[in-house]
């Protein structure tokens, strides 16, 4: 049976279904790329532009005066590179974490079957339909004073990594793969005397690259672009991420080398994109088939 589509093969053959099939593809692909690509492209170009260009009204689509100096000088007056590490410290130490226990809790469910997992797993799923944005206050007065350690940890990264944890999304998307993975190659391992910590690190875990790339590329990038929670958090200024320390200190900055901070806090998430565009969506895919 052939495939029902909006045109007819016998019309797209013809020379005038061939052209207006052509003309309605290039002005959709071309209208969603400069809805995505539009606001990048004004990003990086104002960046290169003077404080009296940036703020002109219409605004030039070509940068008259051309100064990459902006880029620089926003390198050293924000001492982003001081940020930056900051923020690689937070993100890989989140990452670390997520790595550990998520991978754990995924694999307890999936594999080890506790009492009760089905109600535990369907309640960390309902985690997912609260905003983020009511989580605020209690997670604050959680970590302003840690119940039974009694700890404040603002100022700390346990302040950002602990937080991190509690990724519902990321442990389900774990446990999906880890139930796609055969049984059978489970069973023989468990035969031939491997307990299931033994399993889970030969067997489990090297077949579990792809959605472990997806989960360490959410991690980062989730601690990466968060701005709210780090601001909170993280009062101290020596302490703050990239996104909260260009804030802090864009009240005395011209706005063309704020802009150009902002250019340089989102190219590395979006290289990690484009680097790895493929392995997040083979990773996601993965756990679809079972076998």
């Amino acid at each position: 049976m052939s495939t029902r589509t909006l045109i007819s093969p016998a019309a797209l053959a013809t020379r005038r279904g061939k052209a207006l099939y052509r003309t309605v593809f290039a002005l959709v692909t071309g209208g969603f790329t400069l809805v995505f690509l539009g606001p990048l492209y004004w990003l990086l170009s104002s960046g290169f532009k003077d404080a009296q260009e940036v703020v002109r009204t219409p605004p030039s689509l070509v940068p008259g005066s051309f100064t990459p100096g902006n880029y620089s000088r926003a390198w050293e007056v924000m001492d982003l590179s001081h940020l930056l590490l900051n923020t690689l410290f937070y993100a890989f130490g989140a990452l670390a974490f997520q790595l550990v226990l998520d991978v754990a809790a995924a694999y307890s469910l999936s594999r080890l079957r506790p009492v009760l997992g089905k109600a535990v797993l369907g309640m960390m799923l309902a985690t997912l339909m609260i905003p983020a944005t009511v989580l605020v206050v209690p997670q604050y007065l959680t970590v302003l004073d840690v119940p039974l350690v009694q700890r404040n940890l603002l100022n700390t990264p346990w302040a950002i990594w602990l937080p991190s944890v509690t990724n519902a999304f990321n442990i389900f998307l774990l446990k999906r793969f880890f139930d796609s993975i055969p049984g059978e190659l489970l069973d023989a391992a468990a035969m031939d005397g491997a307990g299931p910590l033994r399993i889970l690190w030969s067997i489990v875990l090297p077949v579990s690259r792809p959605i472990l790339g997806v989960v360490s590329i959410f991690a980062v990038v989730g601690v990466w672009k968060d701005f709210l929670w780090p601001m909170l958090t993280l009062p101290d200024p020596a302490k703050q991420t990239l996104n909260v320390g260009i804030y802090s200190l864009s009240n005395g900055v011209p706005v063309n080398v704020l802009i150009a901070a902002l250019t340089i806090a989102a190219l590395p998430t979006l290289l990690i994109f484009l680097v790895f565009q493929r392995n997040i969506m083979s990773g996601l895919t993965a756990g679809g088939l079972k076998g």
